[in-house]
C-alpha cells in the first residue's frame, strides 16, 4: 500500500500521452475507449495486445482532501482496512487470490484519489472485478480490525515520516502553503487523529464513497472494449449508486496577502536545502493551457542540469550549488504549486543560495527565453509521450490520476497539442509570477546549530 503525492520534482506533466479512439504514429494498436454504466460507473479501456495480461484498477474520487475536519487519515486508513473481511472473504483473502494466479495487487492513495489495483492473467479479469465489486459494497468490520490497522498506519507513519526530517519538513511547508484548502493536511494523517479513528468513523466514510456513481474502472492490456463492458455489467452492473451523493465538498483557499517562511532545523539533517513553492493553476476541464505554460516553465527552469537554466547558471557556470530543480504537476482537482529548488556547495550559506535562485529568475525574466532551448524542450516532451506509452500500468494510472482530478478524456487528448503551442512570451509571463512571495512559502531546511537539542 502506498501514499502517492501529486507532485513531482522532475516533469510529471510531462509523461502523460492519452488517447480516444485514435492511435500515434509509431505505436497503432494503442487504443483508448470509454462508456459509462447506467449506475453511474465509468469505465476505461486501454487496449495493448503484446502480452496476454491486463491491469484491472479501480478508482474512487476520494482521497485525504475529502475528509471530515478532525479525521485526517480516514481515506488512507480505509484503503488498508479493503484488504480485510468481506461478506464473501476472509481477510487477506483478495491478496492471496491474487497471488495463487501468479498476479499482483496493492492499492495508493493521494489527496484527490483512492485507488485498487491487480495485474493478473486476461483470463482472470472476470475474477478481479468480481472481487473489487464485492469489497465496493460489501467490505465487513470489526474493531479488532480497527485496533489492528490503526497500529500499522501509526508505525508506517513513524517510519515514514516522523523518523524522516525531510518528510516533516515536507509536512510543514505544506500545511504553510494551503490556509484554508485541505491539501494541507498529510495524506496519511496528523498523528494524533489517527488514533482516535474508529469503526464509526471508517464505515461512514466507506458509505458515503465506495460507490459506482463515484469510482472509475481502469482495465489496460490484453482485452477488448466488447468484453470489458460485458464483465463490468456483469460484476459491477448490480450495484446500487449512492443517492444524493455529492462530490468534492472542499474549503477553498482565500487570496494570500503575505509571504511565509519557514525554518526547518534538525540534528539529523545531512544535507541543507533552500525550497520555495507557490500556489499555481491546475489543469481544468477545457482549460488547461496555463498548466502547459508552467510544466514547459518549468522544464526550461530545472530539468536538465547541464542545459536548464539553474542548472547551467548554478552548477556548471559558478559551481554554487550541487543541484537545483523547478517542478510542477498540473494533475490536482484544485489549486496546485509550482516550486524551486536549490541545493547550495559546501560554504554557501542557505541566505546566500536563496539570493543566487532570486537572481537567476530575474535574469531569466530579463534576459528572455533561448528559442532553440525552448524547441528542445517541445521535442523531450514529444519524446516522453512515445515513451510513455510503452508502460501500460503507467497510462493506466496516468488515466485515473487525470480523470478523479476531473479532467476528461478529451482533455487529456488535447494536452500535447496545448504544451506544443507554449511561446516564449507566455512562459516568461508565467515567470514574472515567481517575482510574486506573498503566493509562496520558502523554506530552509538545515542541520540544528551545536550545542542545541530539540
Amino acid at each position: 500500500m502506498f501514499i502517492y503525492p501529486v507532485y513531482s520534482l522532475r516533469t510529471l506533466g510531462l509523461v502523460l500521452i492519452l488517447f480516444f479512439h485514435s492511435s500515434l504514429e509509431g505505436n497503432s494498436s494503442e487504443k483508448v475507449t470509454t462508456f459509462r454504466l447506467d449506475n453511474g460507473l465509468q469505465v476505461v479501456v486501454i487496449e495493448d495486445h503484446r502480452a496476454p495480461v491486463v491491469v484491472n484498477m479501480i478508482w474512487y474520487k476520494v482521497g485525504a482532501a475529502d475528509e471530515e475536519m478532525g479525521k485526517s487519515g480516514v481515506a488512507h486508513f480505509l484503503e488498508h482496512l479493503l484488504f480485510k473481511a468481506t461478506n464473501k472473504l476472509k481477510s487477506g483473502e483478495f491478496s492471496r487470490i491474487v497471488e495463487k494466479l501468479g498476479g499482483s495487487d496493492n492499492a495508493f492513495t493521494s489527496w484527490d484519489y483512492t485507488a485498487y489495483y491487480q495485474r493478473v492473467s486476461r483470463d482472470h479479469l472476470g475474477l478481479m472485478m468480481e472481487l473489487e465489486a464485492d469489497r465496493m459494497k460489501n467490505i465487513n468490520l470489526t474493531k479488532l480490525n480497527i485496533e489492528t490497522e490503526r497500529k500499522v498506519v501509526l508505525e508506517e507513519r513513524a517510519q515514514r515520516t516522523d523518523s524522516n526530517p525531510g518528510s516533516l519538513f515536507a509536512e510543514q511547508r505544506r500545511a504553510a502553503m494551503y490556509l484554508n484548502h485541505p491539501y494541507g493536511i498529510p495524506i496519511i494523517g496528523w498523528r494524533h487523529e489517527i488514533e482516535q479513528l474508529n469503526l464509526e468513523d471508517t464505515l461512514a466514510f466507506y458509505s458515503e464513497y465506495y460507490s459506482p456513481s463515484s469510482a472509475i474502472a481502469i482495465v489496460a492490456g490484453d482485452v477488448t472494449p466488447t468484453e470489458v463492458q460485458e464483465l463490468a455489467i456483469k460484476h459491477y452492473g448490480p450495484l446500487k449508486p449512492n443517492v444524493g451523493f455529492k462530490e468534492r465538498r472542499r474549503n477553498s483557499e482565500p487570496p494570500h496577502l503575505a509571504e511565509r517562511r519557514i525554518v526547518f532545523e534538525d540534528k539529523r539533517v545531512s544535507q541543507p536545502y533552500v525550497i520555495r513553492t507557490y500556489l499555481a493553476k491546475e489543469r481544468d476541464p477545457g482549460n488547461q493551457q496555463k498548466a502547459a505554460i508552467y510544466t514547459v516553465l518549468a522544464e526550461l527552469l530545472g530539468g536538465n542540469e547541464t542545459t536548464s537554466v539553474l542548472g547551467k547558471a548554478l552548477q556548471i557556470d559558478t559551481k554554487k550549488a550541487l543541484y537545483t530543480s523547478a517542478f510542477y504537476s498540473g494533475i490536482s482537482h484544485d489549486i496546485s504549486n509550482f516550486g524551486l529548488l536549490i541545493v547550495p556547495t559546501e560554504g554557501t550559506t542557505l541566505e546566500q543560495a536563496e539570493a543566487d535562485l532570486d537572481m537567476v529568475i530575474r535574469d531569466f525574466i530579463k534576459d528572455g527565453v533561448d528559442e532553440n532551448q525552448l524547441q528542445r524542450i517541445k521535442a523531450q516532451i514529444r519524446a516522453s509521450e512515445i515513451y510513455a506509452m510503452d508502460d501500460v500500468f503507467g497510462l493506466a494510472r496516468s488515466y485515473g490520476a487525470a480523470l478523479t482530478s476531473q479532467l476528461s478524456i478529451e482533455d487529456v487528448k488535447e494536452w500535447p497539442k496545448l504544451l506544443g503551442e507554449v511561446s516564449s512570451e507566455q512562459v516568461l509571463e508565467a515567470a514574472r509570477t515567481l517575482e510574486d512571495k506573498k503566493i509562496a512559502v520558502t523554506g530552509w531546511y538545515t542541520k540544528l546549530p551545536k550545542n542545541e537539542d530539540r
